[in-house]
């Protein structure tokens, strides 16, 4: 081969291995950093390819010297040996960094990776109101979320819901969020240019759904190809950075969508003890992207550290409590979290909700503990009790003959009694009915078809049962000149409806209690002096003057 075509040949080469490379990267997309365990095999990758180049080199160039009968003697190749230590050298590197960094060897730098406080129920976890509560689970909201897809015959032939429905508080409402995607690679082709229109909220207190139209389309979403997608995204515009896989959909409270983009931070050896370092706030719309420390992150923002991994940290402090083999062996003293967990709004923030067993996996809890999504402040209240499945069987088992079955439960406090607050939902996803279990006496268990409902009947199970007096609640007084009121017949009983001038509440007065049959006499314009309880909705009325 003369010298010009060789030199062609092999300029051809390394731009072939090059371009592999690229793609290789392009697809991949490893993080050039020793903590990211994508590099290193990206690095044994480069090693290998390159060891492949220099052997098909060495061949060509031995069978053109020798002919096909040439013996290429590959043991001794100092080259090729040179790429082999080098390849072994960096696996054995990634291996006992690997070893290095488990619970195995650095148990008390892992348990204390999260600091838990210990804290009172009654103080943190005030009496119920039910617009601040999400009163559906993700399921429920998915359904809801299709259904009003379907609605949009001009948009659902383009687009689709993604499966995000991230919670968050916005403007003092639980909420989910999640983005529309294209339909199709083809939906995508033929819409790209102006990207995705919009995204779906639902309100997880009233259930009102709907989708908000954008004056610029997302253009930078999981579903993009290309430069556009966001993963790739970020990581040309970071490439030290190792994300993680869940980048978290959420908007401000102007209604600007943005992708919450957390950053791993590895505190024990080369890949352990992954927290969250910094956050990556990127628009969604203009692709502009902010770089936070975590703990200068706006307070907006919800999502920070995702529910697994709060519960994973959890179960490191509660576990390795007395090291790595007691957790395994004896496991004295050792709690961990249950299987599920679900939300809970609190000094507006999302919390992450979870209870505590002991590592036998017994159906009763020790306690349960609340993790700020934010910033991972961790607390733990002491508060024995049944499991949630436990709860969840016990709700079900009330409506047996329905065959409802139970969402995970909230945790509330209703009349200082720490109680789970279930949705009970048949075949189709659809919540008929609501059932309030008391913590501590799993046994006790309120039914109603609405939560107002549900409420009440749970407070006479209480004082039933001697916990609280029929009128535990406290009584909140209201004054006014009546601008409405109104008789309606629920479920054989006559109710009054009462709205008072300047006030946007509605009390309820139920005539059934012979003590309130005077408010016949009232009429609009009239003063009068309601005593009532707070209520979901409908405020009932105890008392009048």
């Amino acid at each position: 081969m003369k010298k010009g075509k060789k030199a062609l040949f092999w300029t051809i080469a390394v731009l072939i291995a090059l371009i592999a490379v690229f793609i290789y990267y392009y697809v991949t997309l490893p993080a050039i950093n020793i903590h990211a365990s994508g590099f290193w095999f990206f690095l044994l990758a480069l090693i290998a390819a390159a060891a492949a180049v220099y052997a098909a080199r060495r061949a060509i160039r031995e069978h053109k010297l020798y002919g096909k009968t040439a013996q290429i003697d590959w043991k001794g190749s100092k080259v090729l040996k040179g790429f082999g230590l080098l390849f072994v050298a960096m696996l054995a590197v990634y291996l006992i960094g690997s070893l290095l960094s488990s619970p195995i060897i650095n148990a008390k730098k892992y348990q204390a990776l999260m600091t838990v406080e210990e804290r009172n129920f009654t103080d943190d976890i005030q009496e119920v109101d039910y617009d601040t509560i999400p009163l559906l689970d993700k399921a429920s909201a998915t359904l809801l979320g299709d259904r009003k897809m379907g609605s949009m015959v001009e948009m659902v032939s383009q687009f689709e819901v993604a499966d995000d429905y991230t919670q968050i508080n916005y403007q003092g409402k639980p909420v989910r969020v999640t983005p529309l995607v294209y339909a199709s690679p083809i939906k995508w082709l033929t819409n790209q240019k102006n990207g995705i229109p919009g995204y779906m909220m639902i309100d997880m207190a009233t259930q009102d759904t709907e989708i908000v139209m954008l004056d610029k389309g997302i253009r930078y979403s999981k579903s993009e190809y290309f430069n556009r997608n966001i993963y790739r995204h970020l990581r040309f515009h970071f490439p030290t950075y190792i994300f993680d896989d869940q980048l978290f959909f959420e908007i401000d409270e102007e209604g600007t969508p943005y992708w919450v983009c957390p950053v791993k931070k590895f505190n024990i050896g080369l890949f352990g003890g992954q927290t969250v370092g910094r956050v990556v706030l990127c628009n969604a719309v203009t692709g502009e992207c902010i770089d936070y420390a975590v703990e200068d992150v706006p307070q907006w923002i919800d999502k920070v550290f995702s529910a697994e991994l709060l519960m994973q940290l959890y179960d490191y402090h509660g576990v390795l409590v007395h090291g790595f083999f007691n957790s395994v062996l004896g496991q004295r003293d050792c709690i961990r979290t249950t299987d599920g967990y679900n939300y809970i709004a609190l000094d507006d923030d999302v919390w992450v909700y979870t209870g505590l067993t002991s590592v036998n996996g017994d159906q009763s809890n020790v306690g349960f503990a609340l993790m700020n999504q934010r910033t991972m402040e961790a607390r733990y209240y002491k508060v024995e009790g049944a499991t949630e499945t436990s709860a969840m069987s016990s709700a079900e088992g009330q409506v047996q003959n329905l065959n409802y079955r139970a969402t995970f439960p909230l945790l509330l406090n209703i009349s200082g009694e720490p109680t789970y607050f279930v949705a009970l939902k048949d075949g189709a996803g659809l919540v008929k009915k609501y059932a309030m279990i008391n913590i501590q006496k799993y046994q006790w268990v309120a039914i109603g078809d609405t939560v107002q409902e549900c409420e009440k009947n749970y407070n006479e199970l209480l004082s039933t049962n001697g916990i609280v007096s029929p009128a535990a609640a406290e009584a909140k007084e209201a004054s006014g000149v009546i601008e409405v009121i109104t008789p309606v017949v629920m479920e054989g009983s006559t109710h009054y409806y009462i709205c008072l001038q300047g006030r946007e509440d509605v009390f309820d007065v139920d005539l059934s209690d012979d003590s309130l049959i005077g408010i016949i006499r009232f009429a609009p314009g009239d003063r009068i002096t309601l005593h009532y309880e707070e209520g979901y909705g409908l405020h009932p009325v105890r008392s009048f003057e």
